[in-house]
């Protein structure tokens, strides 16, 4: 090895020293990001969880009153008590309603015109009311906010039946 050399390698020793000093660190930061990433991710899951168990403990505790109705109904249901039980039934359905309602459930409109983003047809039939409109509705849909919880199920006009046109019999002249 020359004079010219032996500077020359400790140089390159050196920077290969920097070089290897620089990746470990490279390496441990990336190291401690993907374990400060894991730990986000986590804790994001967990909180996630957390706040949807707040809001089904809180629809829970607006439905426990209606489940009493409801138990209330049937026991009067039990003793043949016909007014009291429609009464208790009525008063289920419209503290459920109220619930839902609370909750920011909305029933979707059905009069009018067939509404393929709301609506869901199960049958065409021909009737006198504008071909295309809502004519029965099977049963009522629901919105949560914009979103569709469930699409109304409805029957939409067809064009009524065009009448048959009398044949004259063929004869003789």
């Amino acid at each position: 090895m020359t004079q010219d050399q032996a500077p020359q390698q400790t140089g390159l020793e050196h920077r290969l020293e920097e070089v290897e000093r620089e990746r470990d660190e490279y390496l441990d930061h990336l190291k401690r990001l993907a374990a400060e990433f894991d730990n986000f991710r986590k804790r994001t899951a967990r909180e996630h969880e957390a706040m949807s168990a707040r809001a089904n403990e809180a629809l829970l505790g607006e439905l426990l009153p209606i489940l009493d109705d409801l138990e209330r109904a049937l026991q009067a249901a039990a003793e043949h008590e016909e007014a009291k039980l429609e009464e208790g039934v009525r008063l289920v359905h419209r503290e459920l309603s109220s619930a839902l309602a609370r909750e920011g459930l909305v029933e979707i409109e059905t009069a009018g015109a067939f509404d393929p983003h709301v609506h869901e047809a199960l049958l065409s039939q021909p009737s006198e009311a504008e071909e295309g409109s809502v004519i029965d509705v099977v049963q009522k849909g629901y919105k949560l906010g914009e979103r569709v919880v469930r699409p109304a199920r409805v029957v939409v006009a067809a064009a009524p039946p065009e009448p048959a046109a009398q044949e004259e019999p063929e004869g003789d002249g």
